[in-house]
């Protein structure tokens, strides 16, 4: 079931949707689950995740030390950690807007950003990473709407560009889609003339728009003023119930326990703790993990702005490290 389909029985609007493309799957080997989708949740559409001894390091900083995660089709995971722990970075990784240094991500089989070629990767083209993108919407907290377009005009572009569809038709959906974000007032406004709010209703309406099989929230609510919060929340909400695989990057402590299955908890590159709400939230087992939920609750937490301790123990990959070449592809 997709998130227009649970929408338009909440909402009472009929939601107009191209089927998704069809897109390669693989295998890759299994690795223990981050988390299952609720029982009571429907037939989920969303993509599998699959995280594999992922590295990210900016010159000498590396900032991903190790990470392996699987985030099972139709699963809500939330990830915490201080400023400076990794979060985004990994969030960003799983769509190549950060392309990994060592490991690999796939969704459904498909590793993102790359092509295997026996014991060799070859970085994809940005062709075929946008294509791959269809598969995967984002959400960015600073919004990152076109300013010289309308409501309507941000939310049909991508279909246009990315699947060519016409712009009568593309629009028509664009309309649906902030109609059931709750701005059907607002399909010509500019983004200027928004609240905060609003724009990322816009920016959630957009990244709906290609019928992705996983949408990642980058701290979703972080550049809203508190009273504008919940509305976003509320349309994530939404999302949460409808079987697309939901990643938020998120501070929201109590929004997080409501709407994950699984959270999971990462400082200095690494991933501390994971499981469902009632334990990382509730009953952490990890005084890190501890600590940080405590400072997050009497406003006292600072960014964590330390270069990694390299000699502390990580993950071993569960992939072996694949040469990469960025070479140009026929």
């Amino acid at each position: 079931m997709s998130p227009l389909s649970l929408l338009r029985r909440r909402t009472g609007h009929d939601a107009v949707g191209t089927p998704a493309p069809d897109r390669s799957a693989g295998s890759l080997t299994p690795a223990p689950s981050a988390g299952t989708p609720p029982a009571d949740a429907p037939a989920a559409r969303g993509g599998l995740i699959e995280i594999r001894g992922v590295r990210k390091s900016f010159g000498d900083l590396e900032v991903l030390r190790g990470i392996d995660l699987t985030l099972p089709p139709g699963s809500v995971t939330a990830i915490l950690g201080p400023s400076g722990s990794g979060k985004s970075t990994l969030l960003r990784s799983i769509n190549h807007l950060e392309p990994v240094t060592q490991g690999l991500i796939s969704v459904d089989g498909e590793i993102i950003g790359y092509r295997r070629d026996g014991d060799l990767l070859h970085e994809l083209h940005e062709k075929e990473v946008l294509r791959q993108r269809t598969a995967i919407g984002m959400v960015f907290q600073s919004f990152n709407l076109f300013a010289h377009m309308t409501a309507v005009q941000n939310v049909a572009e991508a279909p246009r560009r990315a699947l060519g569809v016409p712009k009568a038709a593309a629009e028509a959906r664009a309309r649906e889609l902030l109609a059931l974000v709750g701005l059907e007032d607002k399909l010509d406004v500019y983004p200027r003339q928004l609240s905060g709010g609003q724009q990322q209703r816009v920016a959630i309406a957009r990244a709906l728009a290609l019928e992705p099989k996983v949408l990642l929230f980058d701290e979703p609510t972080s550049a809203l003023d508190p009273e504008l919060v919940e509305e976003v929340l509320a349309v994530i909400r939404d999302l949460a119930r409808a079987g697309t695989t939901l990643v938020i990057v998120t501070h929201e402590i109590s929004f997080a326990r409501d709407v994950a299955d699984t959270v999971v908890f990462m400082d200095r590159g690494v991933i501390v703790e994971q499981g469902p709400p009632s334990q990382v939230i509730d009953h952490p087992s990890h005084e890190r993990t501890r600590t940080f939920l405590q400072r997050v609750r009497t406003g006292t937490e600072q960014p964590s702005t330390e270069q990694p301790d390299l000699d502390e123990p990580v993950p071993t990959p569960a992939s072996p490290a694949l040469p990469r070449s960025s070479e140009d592809q026929s």
